[in-house]
């Protein structure tokens, strides 16, 4: 597993030396939306390509995709077990089939298959279960055997000599990675050309209300008038939403990642396991990626705990033997945003014009485009679309709740 002394395994897409322009706030916008991030741009262009609405606003407090979306572990995959994750997860999908032709951009969109692995009988039957959820909703699915995981991906172990051995996995072969941050871009060239407004390092530090309806956000740049606020702001989006005189039921916890240095290709698929919590990709250049759980405090600290990567490399190491001989190249972490059923918000809020979109948890990058495309919907027209209704605020009080905590494949 000798390292490739910087050589990239696949040429990356040159970049033209602007993808956007950098242009002052005006005074005021139709839609301002807070967060530069994926969901941020991707409600952008899809309010200018489906709904015609370009006098947009994009603010970003630091550089743009500088937060979640640089610092995740880049999986894109649709095999929720509830319906209503199901259908926005599987829209999300579809649109991400589709992405690299209509943002006439390659950001490296690889469907080289996620297995989700069962070490225990508990997991075969939950395991199971969510495949022919899966099926039922019309998302590909299917139950392998531990041979069969082998043959997908020859490196793991599935001996029946280790603490957790291979059962079994579910297998969605659509599903995949990309390169995130050439993502961000992409969405934001293209609402650049829409005329979209991106705005770096513009800090909202409060809002303008006239009465219960927001009407603008105060920034370390000035007033910016709104006819409607959008939050998109990930981890922050409670802080944010505190300063709008709006609780959500959110927390924040650091998620913690990995890379390893450049390697030749070893692994050909997404692994992603359940007690031993770790998984895994290799990314285009050649290095092995790994995310763990989140961490169980709430904070909002975008740094490493050598607690967890030691637990995060024995899980790995236990799998993948072979990753005995990699060399950990740099850690990191984000700020994850979570509810109390793991589900998101896309909602209208208690203030008039003020907009949400956060709680994603985990899942927040491979819904880019489905959470932009409903949440646009919702800020064009001032409802819902079918696909976002069941991720409403009011969900909290009604007890209609969408519980996921086992999406990453911790529960079910």
């Amino acid at each position: 597993m000798a390292p490739l002394a910087g050589a990239p395994t696949q040429a990356l897409p040159e970049h033209p030396e602007f993808l956007w322009r950098n242009p002052e706030p005006k005074k005021s916008y139709d839609v301002v939306i807070v967060g530069a991030g994926g969901h941020g741009l991707a409600t952008a262009y899809y309010l200018a390509k489906n709904h015609g609405i370009t006098n947009v606003a994009v603010l970003e407090r630091g550089w743009l995709a500088g937060g979640n979306m640089a610092r995740n572990t880049a999986i894109i995959r649709s095999n929720y077990l509830w319906d209503e994750s199901a259908a926005i997860y599987e829209h999300s999908l579809k649109l991400w089939e589709g992405l690299p032709d209509e943002l006439e951009y390659d950001f490296l969109f690889s469907q080289r298959g996620v297995m989700n692995l069962a070490h225990t009988l508990g997991d075969v039957r939950e395991s199971v279960r969510r495949v022919s959820a899966n099926r039922l909703n019309g998302i590909d699915a299917e139950w392998l055997d531990p041979k069969q995981v082998k043959e997908l991906c020859p490196i793991i172990n599935i001996g029946d000599d280790i603490r957790y051995p291979v059962m079994g996995a579910t297998y969605q072969p659509r599903a995949g990675i990309a390169k995130h941050d050439h993502v961000a871009w992409a969405f934001a060239r293209k609402a650049d050309e829409y005329g979209i407004d991106l705005i770096q390092n513009c800090e909202v530090t409060g809002f303008v209300k006239e009465g219960d309806r927001a009407v603008g956000v105060e920034t370390n740049r000035g007033t910016i008038n709104a006819g409607r606020v959008g939050l998109c702001a990930a981890g922050h989006s409670s802080v944010l939403a505190k300063l709008a005189g709006v609780e959500l039921p959110v927390q924040s916890h650091p998620l913690q990642a990995l890379v390893s240095e450049l390697h030749l290709p070893v692994h050909p698929t997404v692994v992603m396991s359940n007690h031993v919590h770790v998984y895994v990709s290799q990314a285009h250049k050649g290095e092995l990626v790994m995310g763990a759980g989140v961490d169980g405090y709430t904070g909002y600290g975008q740094r490493g705990g050598f607690h967890v990567i030691e637990k995060q490399m024995a899980a790995a190491v236990e799998l993948f033997p072979i990753f005995a001989r990699a060399h950990l190249l740099r850690t990191w972490g984000g700020i994850v945003d979570v509810t109390m059923d793991a589900s998101p918000i896309m909602d209208r809020t208690p203030v008039d014009d003020l907009f949400v979109n956060c709680g994603w948890g985990t899942g927040g990058f491979k819904a880019t485009p489905g959470s932009g495309w409903a949440f646009a919907h919702t800020i064009a027209t001032g409802a819902p679309h079918p696909l976002n209704a069941p991720f409403s605020l009011d969900r909290f009080t009604t007890g209609a709740l969408i519980d996921e905590h086992g999406a990453a494949g911790v529960a079910h």
